[in-house]
């Protein structure tokens, strides 16, 4: 990626995280796709990360000057979804 990305561009349009939202999270310290997940929730939104992981990525090696590898990927997880007390617990749940 040679050519420079604008603040105001969406990476993970789920969330909402702009460019400059991931860039602040490298200067905060991630230095791989997991730590910028867990500083700005890119990859957490509904596609979990098959559309913004790549670019994220993308800006880690422009950022740092890291390897793919390096870089590394999201730790894929289920989607969840809320859950009731009563569905937890068993609706109808007679003694």
């Amino acid at each position: 990626m040679d050519e420079k990305l604008k603040d105001d561009m969406l990476v993970c349009r789920c969330e909402e995280v702009t460019v400059a939202d991931v860039k602040k999270a490298i200067r905060d310290g991630a230095r791989d796709v997991t730590s910028v997940k867990l500083r700005t929730r890119a990859g957490m939104g509904l596609c979990q990360g098959r559309t913004c992981e790549a670019l994220v990525q993308a800006i880690l090696r422009q950022e740092l000057g890291v390897t793919p590898e390096e870089a590394g990927f999201s730790t894929p997880r289920t989607p969840q979804r809320p859950v009731t007390f009563g569905t937890l617990g068993g609706d109808g749940f007679n003694e």
